[in-house]
């Protein structure tokens, strides 16, 4: 099983963030794909997942308004208009699930399998 992350990289505030997360070698039912970001020096949080059955979204409290998750063979993740707050590391994960209680405890049991993860700044 292997998630690549691609995009990120520098952006401006108030610039579009577009995230892409690549999967390879999931078998059905642990396609279900989360993302999830860590600010420098902060715990890991969850933003949003997608079913890999029928692409229904769920959103966490910081994802919900903010970010937009879609699925088009890769799975992207679109932030409108990016912060300094949007800085750190930005991971894409799988799980055999996509609710609400995927994000809990930084989705160290309910995601099976993590990207490497990539580097967002965000230049003021």
């Amino acid at each position: 099983v292997q998630l690549v992350e691609s995009g990120g990289g520098l952006v401006h505030t108030g610039e579009p963030l577009r995230l892409s997360c690549t999967a390879s070698g999931l078998t059905a039912g642990y396609d279900n794909i989360g993302w999830f970001h860590q600010a420098p020096g902060k715990a890991r949080e969850g933003i949003a997942c997608i079913s890999g059955v029928d692409g229904t979204t769920v959103y966490s409290a910081i994802g919900k308004g903010r970010f937009t998750i879609s699925k088009r063979g890769a799975v992207h993740l679109l932030l409108n208009a990016a912060t300094p707050d949007d800085a750190g590391e930005y991971y894409c994960a799988a799980s055999r699930f996509c609710d609400d209680f995927v994000f809990r405890d930084e989705g160290r049991n309910t995601y099976d399998y993590w990207g490497k993860g990539l580097l967002v700044t965000v230049s003021s």
